[in-house]
């Protein structure tokens, strides 16, 4: 495809970045400089954090506690790879977990760089590769 029309199906909306990049086995994070350090963030560039009650491979942060950290879900065709995984939520839904512990985004971050959920209630901490 050449750039030109590359550049036109993205304005129209007709690439997408889901599924269609984890088919072609892209991580689905990546790592950025904050003011924690290196820490994982989300394709849109937002922090990505860890929660101390989740067990290996299982989320506990559902209902409400889902609401103001986003869980980072993975959708039914993506596949673990590597030090990635995924893991079946309460409500059936998958999720990205990075070394086994599901990913989860913060409500209160407004923009790229912002890790204001880093320590809250001191069980929610950066995501760290």
């Amino acid at each position: 495809m050449s750039r030109l029309l590359l550049v036109a199906a993205a304005a129209c909306g007709i690439l997408a970045a889901g599924p269609a990049v984890q088919a072609q086995g892209m991580e689905p994070a990546r790592t950025a400089d904050t003011a924690k350090g290196k820490t994982l963030v989300d394709m849109k560039g937002m922090t990505l954090y860890v929660f101390d009650r989740d067990a290996a491979g299982k989320s506990n942060c559902n209902g409400a506690c889902a609401t103001n950290w986003p869980p980072l879900m993975a959708s039914g065709s993506d596949k673990p790879m590597g030090a990635w995984t995924i893991v079946t939520r309460d409500d059936g839904g998958k999720q990205w977990a990075y070394r086994e512990k599901p990913l989860y985004t913060w409500v209160k971050d407004s923009k790229v760089g912002d890790v204001t959920g880093d320590g809250v209630n001191s069980v929610w901490h950066v995501a760290q590769p």
